[in-house]
């Protein structure tokens, strides 16, 4: 069960990676026809946007540390926070912005959190 674990936090980390760089350094290029949005909403919206790449790189930098640190008791601690952030930052996407991120990021992370508490039992 724990490769599960791994490959499903894996596959949100990915995610979390891709998304921050969608919204920071490739907003105005990929990220723009991905959200599509005009050239003009993408420089208006590029600020905020930047800040919200941040936060799903937090995200990803919290999964990152499940994977590396040396304790297993720790990285699991990490994993399941940043897995739970992961969930209720895709809940409140949903509900605010597009239904569609239930599927892109809470049903991953929810996915990868059942596996990772599954393998510490």
């Amino acid at each position: 069960m724990a490769l599960a674990a791994n490959i499903l936090m894996g596959l949100v980390f990915l995610i979390h990676v891709y998304i921050f760089l969608l919204e920071t350094v490739l907003f105005r290029s990929r990220g723009r026809k991905v959200f599509r949005l005009s050239e003009q909403q993408a420089e208006m919206l590029a600020p905020a946007m930047s800040n919200q790449g941040c936060y799903n790189g937090f995200l990803a930098a919290a999964l990152a540390v499940a994977f590396l640190h040396p304790d297993a008791d720790t990285a699991r601690a990490f994993a399941v926070f940043g897995l739970l952030c992961v969930a209720v930052a895709g809940v409140w996407g949903a509900v605010t912005v597009q239904r569609r991120i239930l599927m892109i990021q809470t049903l991953p992370a929810l996915l990868a959190l059942a596996a990772v508490l599954a393998a510490a039992v």
